[in-house]
This record gives C-alpha cells, structure tokens and sequence, in this order.
C-alpha cells in the first residue's frame, strides 16, 4: 500500500521561522512598530503578502501598493540573506529518518509550503531527492486554511485526498489539511494544535510502528 506523504517546511522539516521573524522585525522595527515572537505566531503559515498586512495593522498603518511592495522585497532579501550559510545541519531532529524510512518504504513524498524559497532551503539542505514533487508559494493562488496546497501536491503524487498524510506546525496548516479530507498531524504543541488528528512534539517522537500503521490505515 502506499500513501501520500506533504510536508509543510518552515517549522517542520527546517527552522527558517526564526529568519522570517529576525527579517519581518527589521521591517516593523523601521516602521516604528513592536513586533514581538508573540506577534510572530500570528504569521505561521500564511502568505508574505498577508504577513505584511498583519504587521501593518498591528501599527495602525496604511500603506500604498508601491510601499507594501518595497517592504516585501527588502523582507525577502534580508531572509535570503540569512539562508546564505544554511546546510544539513538545520533539518530538525527526526525528519531525516522519517524521510530516509518513507523513500524505503516506497512512499511518495511531497513538499507543500507557503514558502517560495523551498526548493533553495531542500537543496542547501540535501534533501531535495527525497521529495517527489514540490508545491511552493509560487504554485497557488490561495494561503492555508485553503487546502490548495495540499491537494495540489496530492494529485501530483497520484493520490487521493483521504490517502494523503500532512505534516504541520500551524493551525492554519492543520485545517487546510482537514478540510481538504486527509490526515492531519501536528508537529508543536497538543493544545495549539489541537484540531490536528495526531500532535508529536517533533519527529523524534514518532516511531516506526506509528508510521507503518498510517501506510497500513
């Protein structure tokens, strides 16, 4: 039997919210506006456009287009600017064995981010040749809680809604993942995701056997 295995990435295969963060900050601190981790958590799986507009009402500020779009493309060069360095090292702990385990299993594996500086990250990385196809922020049109995402990178691996699994640390990802009808499971904190079907604190806490049994489900 084979499933459909998404991974979100920010969060879940890599650490990079700590270089949105550093980066949105740098901008709100610019514009004169407290931006603190707390604030952060208000950004988790949602759009840089979106992201932007967050921060902009958390200061009571209005913006032009041309200014919104100014302050996005510094975001994104200060953030790529902190990937520089980025190697194997960054994969967070467990991911690797859950990936290794799956390619050997012959599971089909897919990326599904808001991030559209995924495949740099996968490639820096190394692990870009174990994921079979990738959706990115440059593929959609809709941020999670839209499932588009999702069941994009589900039918590129050929599977159906109900047999793909999706990894997640947001709340806003966990619900895409139920509402697009597969199997939620969270990688954070039981109480802020408690929507998700399954919570691990992080892949170190699954095990073999939980994954055999999702295959098998």
């Amino acid at each position: 039997m084979t499933k459909a295995f998404i991974f979100d990435l920010d969060g879940v295969i890599v650490d990079t919210a700590k270089y949105h963060y550093l980066a949105w900050q740098k901008i709100a601190s610019n514009l004169g506006i407290e931006f603190t981790p707390e604030h952060n958590e208000l950004l988790k799986g949602v759009s840089r456009v979106r992201s932007l507009d967050i921060i902009l009402e958390l200061g009571k500020i209005e913006a032009s287009q041309e200014d919104k779009d100014k302050w996005l493309l510094q975001k994104n060069e200060d953030y790529l600017s902190y990937l520089v360095d980025m190697d194997e090292n960054e994969i967070l702990p467990g991911v690797f064995p859950v990936l290794k385990f799956l390619k050997e299993k012959g599971q089909p594996i897919a990326l599904g981010s808001a991030s559209k500086n995924a495949r740099p990250i996968l490639e820096k990385t190394g692990i870009l040749n174990y994921f079979d196809a990738i959706v990115d922020g440059n593929d959609v049109s809709n941020a999670k809680p839209d499932p588009e995402v999702f069941l994009i990178a589900a039918k590129l691996l050929n599977a159906k809604p109900e047999n793909a699994i999706v990894f997640e640390d947001s709340v806003a990802g966990i619900q895409a993942a139920n509402i697009g009808n597969m199997t939620s499971i969270g990688i954070g904190s039981a109480e802020t995701l408690n929507e998700a079907e399954y919570v691990f604190k992080d892949f170190t806490f699954i095990d073999i056997d939980f994954l055999e049994a999702l295959i098998k489900k």
